[in-house]
Protein backbone atom coordinates (compact mmCIF):
# COMPACT_ATOMS: atom_id res chain seq x y z
CA UNK A 1 0.00 0.00 0.00
CA UNK A 2 1.27 3.43 -0.80
CA UNK A 3 -0.17 6.11 1.40
CA UNK A 4 1.90 9.24 1.04
CA UNK A 5 1.33 12.03 3.54
CA UNK A 6 2.93 15.43 3.12
CA UNK A 7 2.64 18.35 5.51
CA UNK A 8 3.26 21.74 3.97
CA UNK A 9 0.71 23.57 6.12
CA UNK A 10 3.12 25.08 8.62
CA UNK A 11 0.99 23.46 11.37
CA UNK A 12 1.50 20.26 13.31
CA UNK A 13 -0.46 17.37 11.82
CA UNK A 14 -0.76 13.75 12.97
CA UNK A 15 0.70 12.28 9.78
CA UNK A 16 1.71 8.87 11.15
CA UNK A 17 -1.64 8.42 12.85
CA UNK A 18 -3.48 9.35 9.64
CA UNK A 19 -1.49 6.73 7.74
CA UNK A 20 -2.47 4.13 10.35
CA UNK A 21 -6.11 5.24 10.18
CA UNK A 22 -6.13 4.96 6.40
CA UNK A 23 -4.60 1.48 6.52
CA UNK A 24 -7.41 0.51 8.90
CA UNK A 25 -10.02 2.16 6.66
CA UNK A 26 -8.69 0.29 3.61
CA UNK A 27 -9.29 -2.98 5.48
CA UNK A 28 -12.70 -1.91 6.78
CA UNK A 29 -13.83 -0.84 3.30
CA UNK A 30 -12.39 -3.93 1.57
CA UNK A 31 -9.97 -1.92 -0.53
CA UNK A 32 -6.93 -3.61 -1.98
CA UNK A 33 -4.03 -2.70 0.31
CA UNK A 34 -1.92 -1.97 -2.79
CA UNK A 35 -4.06 1.05 -3.76
CA UNK A 36 -2.32 4.42 -3.79
CA UNK A 37 -3.55 7.48 -1.91
CA UNK A 38 -2.00 10.87 -1.21
CA UNK A 39 -2.87 13.16 1.70
CA UNK A 40 -1.49 16.67 1.86
CA UNK A 41 -1.89 19.11 4.73
CA UNK A 42 -1.94 22.64 3.34
CA UNK A 43 -2.28 26.16 4.67
CA UNK A 44 -5.51 28.10 4.59
CA UNK A 45 -4.45 30.34 1.69
CA UNK A 46 -3.78 27.35 -0.54
CA UNK A 47 -7.04 25.71 0.56
CA UNK A 48 -8.94 28.90 -0.27
CA UNK A 49 -7.40 28.94 -3.77
CA UNK A 50 -8.30 25.28 -4.35
CA UNK A 51 -11.82 25.78 -2.99
CA UNK A 52 -12.41 28.63 -5.42
CA UNK A 53 -10.77 26.87 -8.38
CA UNK A 54 -12.39 23.44 -8.02
CA UNK A 55 -15.64 24.09 -6.15
CA UNK A 56 -16.30 27.67 -7.26
CA UNK A 57 -16.91 28.56 -3.61
CA UNK A 58 -15.37 31.47 -1.73
CA UNK A 59 -13.24 31.05 1.37
CA UNK A 60 -11.40 28.14 2.85
CA UNK A 61 -12.76 24.71 3.73
CA UNK A 62 -11.70 21.76 5.83
CA UNK A 63 -11.07 18.98 3.30
CA UNK A 64 -11.13 18.50 -0.46
CA UNK A 65 -10.91 15.20 -2.32
CA UNK A 66 -9.65 14.65 -5.83
CA UNK A 67 -10.57 11.13 -6.97
CA UNK A 68 -8.55 9.42 -9.67
CA UNK A 69 -9.71 5.83 -10.11
CA UNK A 70 -12.54 3.98 -8.43
CA UNK A 71 -12.00 0.26 -7.86
CA UNK A 72 -14.64 -1.67 -9.77
CA UNK A 73 -14.00 -4.85 -7.81
CA UNK A 74 -12.68 -5.61 -4.34
CA UNK A 75 -9.22 -6.68 -5.54
CA UNK A 76 -8.61 -3.84 -8.02
CA UNK A 77 -5.35 -1.96 -7.48
CA UNK A 78 -5.88 1.67 -8.40
CA UNK A 79 -4.62 5.15 -7.66
CA UNK A 80 -7.45 6.40 -5.50
CA UNK A 81 -6.50 10.07 -5.62
CA UNK A 82 -5.59 12.98 -3.38
CA UNK A 83 -6.99 14.40 -0.16
CA UNK A 84 -6.05 17.89 1.00
CA UNK A 85 -6.74 19.05 4.54
CA UNK A 86 -6.39 22.43 6.23
CA UNK A 87 -5.22 21.85 9.83
CA UNK A 88 -6.03 25.47 10.66
CA UNK A 89 -9.63 25.04 9.51
CA UNK A 90 -9.75 21.71 11.39
CA UNK A 91 -8.61 23.49 14.55
CA UNK A 92 -11.55 25.90 14.38
CA UNK A 93 -13.99 23.04 13.81
CA UNK A 94 -12.49 20.98 16.65
CA UNK A 95 -12.96 23.84 19.09
CA UNK A 96 -16.60 24.24 18.02
CA UNK A 97 -17.22 20.47 18.30
CA UNK A 98 -15.46 20.13 21.64
CA UNK A 99 -12.90 17.52 20.66
CA UNK A 100 -9.20 17.49 19.84
CA UNK A 101 -7.73 18.81 16.63
CA UNK A 102 -6.23 15.36 15.98
CA UNK A 103 -9.69 13.76 16.22
CA UNK A 104 -11.07 16.36 13.80
CA UNK A 105 -8.24 15.61 11.36
CA UNK A 106 -9.00 11.88 11.66
CA UNK A 107 -12.64 12.58 10.78
CA UNK A 108 -11.60 14.75 7.83
CA UNK A 109 -9.12 12.15 6.57
CA UNK A 110 -11.81 9.48 6.60
CA UNK A 111 -14.34 11.89 5.10
CA UNK A 112 -11.93 12.62 2.25
CA UNK A 113 -11.40 8.92 1.57
CA UNK A 114 -15.15 8.30 1.49
CA UNK A 115 -15.59 11.13 -1.02
CA UNK A 116 -12.92 9.55 -3.22
CA UNK A 117 -14.90 6.31 -3.09
CA UNK A 118 -18.06 8.05 -4.28
CA UNK A 119 -19.85 8.85 -1.03
CA UNK A 120 -21.41 12.28 -0.76
CA UNK A 121 -23.66 14.30 1.50
CA UNK A 122 -25.76 16.27 -0.95
CA UNK A 123 -28.95 14.53 0.16
CA UNK A 124 -29.86 13.96 3.81
CA UNK A 125 -30.10 10.17 3.42
CA UNK A 126 -26.62 10.07 1.82
CA UNK A 127 -25.24 12.36 4.52
CA UNK A 128 -26.51 10.05 7.25
CA UNK A 129 -24.85 7.04 5.62
CA UNK A 130 -21.54 8.81 4.99
CA UNK A 131 -21.26 10.47 8.38
CA UNK A 132 -22.20 7.29 10.25
CA UNK A 133 -19.59 5.30 8.31
CA UNK A 134 -16.83 7.85 8.96
CA UNK A 135 -17.68 7.88 12.67
CA UNK A 136 -17.62 4.07 12.83
CA UNK A 137 -14.24 3.90 11.10
CA UNK A 138 -12.64 6.56 13.30
CA UNK A 139 -14.10 5.20 16.56
CA UNK A 140 -13.10 1.61 15.78
CA UNK A 141 -9.59 2.71 14.80
CA UNK A 142 -9.21 4.88 17.91
CA UNK A 143 -10.40 2.05 20.15
CA UNK A 144 -7.60 -0.17 18.83
CA UNK A 145 -4.89 2.28 19.84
Amino acid sequence: MTIEIINRSGQLAPSEECASLLEFAFQKLDLNPECDLNVTFIDDDEMTALHIKWMDLEGSTDVLSFPMDTPEEKNDVVTLGDIVISPLFAQTQALAAGHSVAHEIFILTTHGLLHILGYDHEELADELVMFELQEIIVKEWESRA
